[in-house]
């Protein structure tokens, strides 16, 4: 059984672009050729390959698929580039966490020789959960806290995040002063990046052996976050990096003194003959070496 080139770039265009109208202004063809193109190629496999949702997702089905249609992409660039001596449309997917993008990971696109790659598509993913995105197609490569290789792919370890419990010196002086830690941080608005982050959960089994039910603000961007600290709305996790000068001149401290959470970073990609991924994965563990804990 063969599956029509058409048929697989149409698929993968709509999970990507969410919905049948924007995959066909992507293949500049008509959202009734899509549609002709998917039915056809589900009467094909006898399967619903798309949830037709918005935006549009692949089903349990369609992910294998997904993730064909990743590596055939992937390949065909590659052989077109190496005839014509430079890549054309080649778009690489890959998932990072918000930290990693706001700190170390960034110069290692800048190493990987522009002839092999015409642009990158970052999906920004919590590093508990950027292995998902592999497990479905949705990126060929990620940075994850999952050590265990994703079915089909390599996996490496980069080095460890360093996160510290920080707080503005009125906010720590407010909640923290004069209590004993474990109760303070039962009652101290606590800052999260969104649902999935669990740094300072983490932190505060850590402090106190217990689970606690803290008040919780929520803002998913770094830039944000970090400011909503400085300005005394909550507590957080913030990369060390990022604070040990404003810790130096006391503009922040920790709120838990010599507590930290580490959190170690692994590097996961297909398992394909790649001239693209041997670059950027030569580059990320190079950049990793750079920004990362890597005793």
């Amino acid at each position: 059984m063969q599956i029509d080139a058409a048929q697989l770039d149409t698929f993968a265009a709509v999970i990507d672009e969410g919905s049948f109208d924007a995959a066909a202004r992507r293949l500049r063809v008509t959202p009734s050729a899509v549609s002709q193109r998917i039915k056809a190629l589900e009467s094909h496999l006898g399967q619903v390959l798309i949830q037709r949702i918005k935006p549009a997702r692949s089903t349990e089905a369609g992910e294998a698929l997904l993730r064909l249609a990743r590596q055939v992409s992937l390949l065909e660039s590659e052989a077109i580039a190496a005839v014509k001596g430079k890549a054309e449309g080649l778009r690489l997917p890959i998932a990072v966490n918000a930290d990693s993008l706001n700190g170390w990971f960034l110069p290692a696109l800048l190493a990987v020789p522009a002839e092999l790659v015409t642009a990158f598509d970052l999906r920004q993913e919590d590093q508990d959960h950027s292995a998902e995105l592999l497990r479905n197609g949705t990126v060929l490569a990620a940075v994850t806290a999952d050590p265990r290789p994703v079915q089909g792919c390599r996996v490496q370890a980069l080095g460890k995040m360093r996160y510290l419990s920080i707080a503005s010196p009125e906010f720590a002086e407010r909640w923290f002063t004069g209590r004993p830690l474990p109760e303070a941080l039962a009652v101290a608005p606590m800052m999260v990046f969104n649902p999935k982050d669990m740094l300072q959960h983490r932190l505060i089994r850590k402090v106190t052996r217990r689970r606690l039910d803290p008040p919780v603000h929520s803002i998913p961007a770094p830039g944000p976050f970090v400011r909503a600290i400085r300005l005394g709305l909550g507590w957080g996790m913030i990369e060390e990096e990022v604070v040990e000068e404003d810790l130096a001149a006391g503009r922040l401290v920790e709120v838990a003194q010599g507590k930290y959470v580490d959190v170690p970073l692994y590097w996961q990609h297909w398992k394909l003959d790649s001239a693209v991924l041997t670059a950027l994965t030569t580059a990320v563990l190079q950049a990793a070496h750079t920004g990362l804990r890597t005793s």
